[in-house]
């Protein structure tokens, strides 16, 4: 009955129209499809990480389960060894405690040091918060070349950014840290202690893979790691020839200067049959693996380190006994460093 009748906006109606147009776009029912609050629509991720789910396994381990934007939105688990009085719901008198991450190697998962050695029976750590993060199968503590797309999945983000903040934040986490980890994550507590200067006071690394450009031996074995699972080798880090910088970047060796000014240790044996091995048990890997730790101890030694120990104890093989061992013997150096029982 008004189509006739001419319409005239004076200045202060057409705010008034825009501002209840604007009113009415916020207030508006959610559009069917929408994505519900806490899951992400497929192929999105909210930035940063979040807690989904929490699991008490045993007396002081505890299960987070995490959803992180920098592993495309997927949820993975992060284990938790908690020290006595540890108590992150208590918001007004929460402590922040010294800090060990301890990483997993290559075919293991979050739960390797608890179900593998008798780190959760270990008094000395019982005024430690211990992280133990997924890392992938074979993640390599590193976020994936993708042939120069980056992207899903970034352990390295993951590990040290998104997931220390959420520790720091909500779980009784402190900022005194120190890194250890076995093969793989050997590598990873090489490489997160020096591509993070300042992030953790002391690292360890037991028959790690110290430096995967050594020779075309140690390249063509770490390429075939990367090649498991049927995945793609040249993801990771790209093509050690037409990449070599993202290869060197993530290459303890070519990162030993960076690790001048903090304690190091390194171990590993020779391949051959241990003390702790079944007889005639030897392992390429691990000989491997020697060769490139005796490179890295010499070029700590050539850059000026001067807090390196090294136990290079000859026989013994790419196995959990001697991590188990050699996790003791770096403790008091790791500790140290965190001024724990000082």
């Amino acid at each position: 009955m008004f189509a006739n009748v001419p319409t005239v906006l004076t200045p202060l109606r057409a705010r008034l129209l825009l501002v209840l147009a604007v009113l009415l776009a916020v207030l508006a029912p959610t559009a069917p499809g929408a994505v519900a609050a806490g899951k992400p629509e497929t192929g999105t991720a909210r930035p940063g990480a979040e807690v989904v789910a929490v699991t008490r396994v045993a007396d002081r381990q505890v299960d987070l389960s995490v959803r992180s934007a920098a592993l495309g939105g997927r949820t993975v688990d992060v284990r938790l060894l908690t020290p006595d009085g540890w108590n992150p719901n208590d918001r007004r008198h929460r402590q922040h405690w010294p800090t060990l991450w301890l990483l997993h190697g290559c075919c293991g998962d979050y739960t390797s040091w608890t179900s593998m050695t008798d780190v959760a029976e270990t008094d000395s750590l019982r005024d430690v918060l211990v992280v133990m993060p997924e890392a992938g199968w074979n993640g390599w503590y590193s976020d994936w070349w993708n042939h120069g797309q980056g992207g899903d999945p970034a352990w390295e983000t993951f590990h040290t950014k998104e997931l220390r903040h959420l520790l720091e934040r909500d779980w009784g986490a402190g900022s005194n840290r120190v890194v250890a980890g076995l093969s793989m994550g050997g590598q990873g507590a090489l490489l997160y202690a020096a591509r993070h200067p300042g992030m953790f006071k002391a690292t360890a690394a037991f028959s790690g893979s110290a430096h995967p450009l050594l020779n075309e031996e140690s390249i063509d074995r770490i390429m075939g790691f990367f090649a498991g699972q049927d995945n793609d080798p040249l993801r990771v880090w790209g093509d050690p020839v037409a990449q070599r910088r993202i290869w060197q970047a993530h290459d303890p060796f070519h990162l030993a200067k960076r690790l001048r000014s903090i304690p190091v240790y390194l171990s590993c044996g020779d391949g051959t049959t241990g003390p702790l091995d079944p007889p005639g048990a030897t392992s390429a890997l691990e000989a491997d693996f020697n060769r490139q730790n005796h490179a890295l101890a010499a070029e700590l030694e050539r850059v000026g380190a001067r807090h390196v120990t090294t136990n290079f104890y000859g026989p013994g093989t790419h196995g959990w006994a001697y991590w188990e061992r050699e996790l003791h013997a770096s403790l008091p150096i790791l500790l140290g460093a965190l001024g724990v029982g000082d």
